[in-house]
């Protein structure tokens, strides 16, 4: 940990299609700490207080995605690293990874936040290939190893 520095706890969601392919979503930031990046990432956030990490996990997918889940299963990756939150705080990011093989590629906004409305320009679901063959940024940036493992 770094001294003096937030931890701020998140669940992260590894989405697979009925093919195999995983849903990110694209961000693009035009105001704030951020603008000017563009990336594509795992949709989830951050743990409310009293809520633990599996509990995060099934209200992110909810929220962003309309994908109603019951139990989400054990985690299968964890990632620790000082990230920047669009408001320009510097966190101690705790990220733990949940698979979810979905039936439904059709996503519902309906839960978002004004500011998810915002910075959430997009999403995909990709292939193993493409995210192996892409130039565009996704992360994290060991994403596919990450999915190789969690799936193997």
């Amino acid at each position: 940990m770094i001294f003096g520095m937030r931890q701020r706890p998140s669940a992260r969601l590894l989405i697979l299609d009925r093919s195999g392919r995983l849903l990110l979503f694209r961000f693009v930031f035009h105001n704030g700490a951020l603008a000017g990046q563009d990336y594509w990432a795992t949709p989830g956030g951050g743990v409310e207080d009293g809520e633990t990490f599996e509990q995060a996990a099934i209200r992110e997918l909810r929220e962003e995605t309309g994908i109603r889940l019951k139990d989400i299963g054990a985690e299968v990756a964890r990632r620790g690293l000082v990230l920047q939150l669009p408001d320009g705080e510097r966190v101690m990011a705790d990220e733990r990874y949940f698979l979810v093989n979905s039936e439904n590629t059709t996503l519902s906004r309906e839960a978002w936040t004004a500011e998810e409305r915002e910075v959430m320009a997009d999403y995909k679901w990709w292939s193993q290939t493409e995210l192996a063959q892409t130039s565009e940024t996704f992360w994290p940036a060991d994403l596919l190893e990450m999915l190789r493992a969690a799936t193997a």
